[in-house]
């Protein structure tokens, strides 16, 4: 069936029937739904600005992000980013896996910020808040352009994903990385399909996501694996990283950074839900670790740090040289909450 024909609601100026709390403000054209994505609806907006700033204090590698979707139908249970839907008046639950905000003017605002004589060159990331590579980029290929209107501007970027559509777009980033310097990641943090699909219910499988690390290596980019975030007393075993390690390093990735999951906002109760469902006990552990904290206790992050390090040199995965040309700009784990995800 033709996406245009599945429009629930039409262009018109705001209040529209049918518009979610919180979307006239943001800029609502028409509401799609399609027996592709059974469940899911998708609210196309018009947005103002597609460049978001990075405060300094956050200490992160980066100046600048966009974001082309507000929710994201991985449906990652520990996603940090759920609580950006109640700016819009949806729960960041359920709504933020099935209600999915697009940005459809992305790309032209994009160029008109990057084309003021006030841009700067500065490091833009991609990824930081939900996959620019979910499933629906697919349908919207918004992505192209983005890549197009940074690599034209002399914009240096960096994307981190879970989805393999970007494999779709390997050839463009490999032309626009003679010209700017491009990184990509790939975010992959268990290895076990169950408990993956458990977790991640939207996401391609580890499988999928090792044959995506595998194609960027071929394509000539170093690729960076987040293995994060690490679930306590789930995914944090000697066993677990050691094979998620080897399969990484075995794919082709260059290097690999781990770190535990933070519970912040709204993804607290939503990630407690599921343990509670499925691992009760394990509910009394977390509540001693992270007590009524995002982060878990700084015990706990030496503990991790203690058992990744020697498994990363083994599987030559801790490399700590500058970033060159194509490899992906990650994250630093913060101190303090802020707005970044690893998904």
């Amino acid at each position: 069936m033709r996406w245009q024909g599945q429009v629930l609601d039409a262009t018109g100026p705001p209040p529209l029937d049918g518009a979610l709390p919180g979307l006239e403000r943001a800029g609502f054209v028409r509401t799609v739904q399609t027996p592709e994505f059974e469940g899911v609806t998708f609210h196309e907006v018009l947005c103002k600005s597609a460049l978001n700033k990075i405060p300094p204090e956050s200490n992160v590698p980066f100046s600048w992000t966009v974001n082309t979707m507000r929710g994201c139908t991985h449906a990652c249970r520990y996603c940090f980013a759920r609580s950006t839907h109640e700016y819009l008046e949806l729960d960041a639950g359920h709504d933020f896996d099935s209600q999915i905000v697009v940005k459809v003017n992305v790309v032209p605002v994009l160029r008109a910020e990057l084309n003021r004589r006030s841009w700067r060159r500065e490091a833009v990331a991609l990824g930081t808040n939900t996959d620019p590579y979910q499933r629906a980029e697919g349908r919207y290929r918004l992505m192209p352009g983005i890549i197009g209107a940074l690599t034209d501007s002399g914009t240096p970027f960096s994307i981190l994903t879970k989805g393999t559509v970007l494999r779709r777009d390997l050839g463009l980033l490999s032309m626009a990385a003679d010209q700017v310097p491009v990184g990509i990641g790939v975010s992959l943090a268990i290895l076990d399909p169950h408990l993956q699909q458990q977790l991640e219910p939207g996401t391609p499988l580890p499988k999928a996501r090792l044959d995506l690390i595998r194609s960027i290596a071929e394509a000539g980019f170093d690729c960076t694996v987040m293995v994060a975030p690490v679930i306590p007393y789930l995914t944090d075993s000697a066993e677990h990283l050691d094979a998620l390690l080897s399969a990484i390093a075995e794919a082709g990735a260059t290097r690999a950074v781990c770190f535990a999951m933070h519970l912040r906002g709204s993804t607290r109760g939503w990630f407690l839900g599921w343990l509670g469902e499925h691992h009760p006990a394990l509910l009394r552990r977390y509540r001693q670790l992270y007590g009524r904290g995002a982060y878990v206790s700084s015990e706990y992050s030496t503990w991790l740090r203690e058992r990744v390090s020697p498994l990363l040199r083994r599987h030559g995965l801790d490399r700590t040289d500058s970033t060159p040309l194509r490899q992906v700009q990650e994250p630093v784990e913060p101190q303090r909450p802020l707005a970044l995800t690893l998904f």
